[in-house]
């Protein structure tokens, strides 16, 4: 299940990369997107994968003996995410509002569009 998961990882960071690396600003956007989820994942797999076991200590130990499921990860993730969706909001607002400016998305016409 984790190799799995490290090959959907690597897929997400290539292609998040190569959209990134396209000059239309959609296409930069979404990269980002793959980059973020990508990074989300890279994260819950480091807090290792276990399944049905939380981290609550019994009352008649002083610790967790067993494996159990690490919460800051899972913490973590979920604070990427609502900043991740900040930005993709901002992004798509300001790519909006570039587009009605100069009527296209492409990076090198923006650069050399006169106004």
């Amino acid at each position: 299940m984790e190799i799995l998961i490290a090959i959907c990882i690597g897929l997400l960071y290539a292609a998040g990369i190569f959209l990134i690396l396209r000059r239309s600003l959609v296409r930069l956007i979404l990269g980002l997107i793959l980059l973020g989820n990508g990074a989300n994942l890279l994260i819950f797999l480091l807090g290792r994968i276990t399944k049905g076991k939380p981290p609550i200590i019994p009352d008649s130990a002083q610790t967790i003996a067993d494996v159990y499921a690490d919460p800051i990860p899972q913490a973590l993730i979920l604070t990427a995410i609502v900043i991740s969706f900040g930005l993709q909001a901002f992004a798509i607002i300001l790519v909006k509002r570039a587009y009605r400016e100069v009527n296209t998305d492409d990076l090198d016409q923006m650069n050399t569009h006169e106004q």
